[in-house]
C-alpha cells in the first residue's frame, strides 16, 4: 500500500506541476489589428497597431509594412508600448492607393517567438 500511495503522491505532484506550467508555455496570439486584416479604406492609416494575448519583448518584436512591390514603407519606428506590453505600433507616412502587407514578429516575455503577416488596402 505504501508504494501505491507513493506513486499516487508522485503522480499528483507531477500533474500539479505540469498543470501550472502549461499556461506559461503558450505562445502570444495575435488578437486584433488596426487597420483590420483584409480591410479596405479610402483614407490611409497613420500607423499600424497589433494587439497580442501576452506581453511582448520589445527588443525582439517587430512590425514591417511593405507596398505591393515589396518595398518597406513604414517609418522604421516599430515598438512595443511602454504601458501596454501586449500592443505593438509602427508609424506610416502618407500612403498611395494600393495593397500593403504587414509582417510581424512577436517574442513573448517567456521567449516564445511567433510571426505572421496580413494585408490591407488603401483606396478603391
Amino acid at each position: 500500500m505504501k508504494i501505491r500511495n507513493g506513486i499516487s503522491a508522485a503522480a499528483l505532484t507531477a500533474a500539479l506541476v505540469l498543470g501550472s506550467v502549461a499556461p506559461a508555455l503558450a505562445h502570444a496570439q495575435l488578437r486584433s489589428t488596426t487597420p483590420a486584416a483584409g480591410s479596405s479604406a479610402q483614407t490611409a492609416p497613420a500607423e499600424v497597431v497589433v494587439n497580442f494575448s501576452e506581453s511582448l519583448e520589445g527588443a525582439f518584436s517587430t512590425l514591417i509594412v511593405r507596398d505591393a512591390a515589396g518595398k518597406r514603407v513604414d517609418k522604421a519606428d516599430s515598438h512595443v508600448e511602454g504601458d501596454n506590453k501586449t500592443t505593438m505600433r509602427v508609424s506610416l507616412p502618407p500612403l498611395e492607393p494600393g495593397i500593403y502587407t504587414v509582417d510581424w514578429r512577436a517574442v513573448s516575455t517567456d521567449a516564445h517567438r511567433v510571426n505572421g503577416s496580413f494585408t490591407f488596402r488603401v483606396g478603391p
